[in-house]
């Protein structure tokens, strides 16, 4: 079954790129700069930052169905980051040894299921998922801090 992986849209997160420091300390974000590969993903990109490269660390409303099941997280974006992650293919985040969890919803916002899988055995984890009736969406999520990840559909 082929997948859909999606990154964030940029644009949701110009206003907060474009933010100082101080404007970015009063929603409880910052500005920070990659020391290693990998360790800052982006979520527009879903590709880690380059070692040097600025980020900027926020939280996001990941799932904003109105159920039990709403959530945020910390996400990182890259200064940089342009165009969102669009393809079929596992983004390079996904290839890179981490440890994941894929969470599937309904169209209406509530959690169907939930595992973890390592990177290489993602897109079995999905075909489980997407296998069972009513699964609209899974997220994923980096499974050791339980940050969101994406966002993967059908196709």
């Amino acid at each position: 079954m082929p997948f859909r992986y999606l990154g964030l849209p940029q644009a949701v997160f110009a206003n907060i790129l474009a933010m100082g420091a101080a404007e970015l300390a009063q929603i409880g974000a910052q500005r920070m700069i990659a020391d290693e590969k990998p360790g800052y993903p982006c979520r527009v990109t879903l590709a880690d930052a380059e070692p040097g490269e600025p980020v900027v660390l926020f939280s996001y409303v990941h799932q904003s169905a109105a159920t039990p099941y709403k959530a945020s997280g910390p996400v990182f974006v890259r200064q940089s980051a342009q165009t969102p992650y669009d393809s079929d293919r596992p983004p390079p985040v996904f290839r890179t040894g981490r440890l994941l969890s894929g969470r599937a919803y309904n169209s209406a916002g509530m959690m169907l299921d939930a595992d973890v899988t390592t990177s290489d055995a993602l897109e079995h984890l999905l075909e489980t998922l997407f296998a069972q009736s009513g699964t609209d969406y899974v997220h994923v999520h980096y499974a050791k801090r339980g940050c969101f990840a994406a966002r993967v559909e059908r196709i």
